[in-house]
């Protein structure tokens, strides 16, 4: 391998080929001490390399050629450990494309930790009930930030590097389906918050209960199976009895259909209704 350009005291950018004028065959390698032992023009052997990137395009190779160039050794050790660390946790191997996402995000969060600005993850609850396993991993890196930063970083970066994780496996259906669920309980939470003008209290049990609720109702609804059992009179009752949480039904309604093609049935409705009106009710109280 022929040595094109070295990046930082470990990283070079080499060609596998002879061919020097074709891009395509070029890859990043991470070998310990290379700008000391060798220049560019150098061949170096496979047995000096420790860590092979192979990026798809030449434009992510181009990015993750700028970061390792602007980034520090102890940077690209934790994101190194966090990806062996995932890959033991949900037993699967990664591409090479998340060392770059994963420097990236590191690199960005570190900045941020710094100016003591902290970014709260709107998927918080989401993903640390439905991906305990990725929000491991990302407790894991946070340590690892910790320890290279000696500042204590929040929690709410370990949800935003457990994405990295959960992302890379949605090419799946199933998971997939998961993320798009996610987004939708997190978008009819939203329509809640804004049309009542209330900041929620997470650990409230009526908060958790509508939560659960919003879950089965997207499952259902990404299911084709409608809860109805033509309770039109309660529903009727209930629209009188709370009519601002109907009126935020109705919002929640006109989301589902733009989004999702569906319409709710009156059951659904009745039962948001309640469930909305709960959470209303205990934050205005406050």
């Amino acid at each position: 391998m022929i040595i094109s350009q070295i990046l930082n005291n470990n990283v070079a950018i080499v060609k596998k080929g002879s061919n020097s004028q074709t891009r395509g065959n070029e890859i990043i390698v991470y070998s310990k001490g290379v700008a000391f032992k060798h220049k560019a023009g150098d061949t170096i052997a496979e047995t000096e390399i420790q860590k092979t990137y192979v990026l798809d395009s030449h434009d992510k190779l181009e990015h993750f050629s700028y970061l390792l160039s602007n980034t520090t050794d102890e940077y690209l050790q934790i994101v190194t450990k966090t990806i062996e660390y995932g890959e033991k946790v949900i037993k699967k191997d990664v591409s090479d494309y998340l060392y770059l996402a994963l420097l990236d995000h590191i690199d960005f969060a570190i900045k941020r930790l710094e100016k003591d600005q902290i970014v709260k993850s709107p998927l918080d609850w989401e993903v640390r009930k439905f991906y305990p396993d990725h929000y491991k991993i990302g407790l894991y890196a946070v340590g690892l930030i910790e320890e290279a930063t000696g500042k204590a970083c929040p929690n709410e970066e370990a949800v935003s590097i457990a994405l990295h994780f959960i992302n890379l496996q949605a090419k799946g259906s199933e998971d997939d389906s998961m993320m798009r669920m996610m987004e939708a309980v997190r978008n009819i939470l939203s329509i809640i918050k804004y049309h009542f003008r209330l900041d929620f209290e997470e650990e409230s049990i009526n908060y958790i209960r509508l939560v659960t609720h919003l879950q089965y109702f997207i499952v259902r609804m990404f299911k084709n199976e409608v809860f109805a059992s033509n309770e039109t009179e309660l529903n009727r009752q209930i629209r009188k009895l709370y009519p601002d949480a109907y009126s935020c039904v109705n919002k929640i309604r006109v989301y589902v259909r733009d989004t999702f093609g569906k319409d709710l049935s009156e059951d659904e409705e009745a039962y948001l209704m309640l469930h909305i009106q709960r959470v209303a009710k205990r934050e205005e109280e406050k």
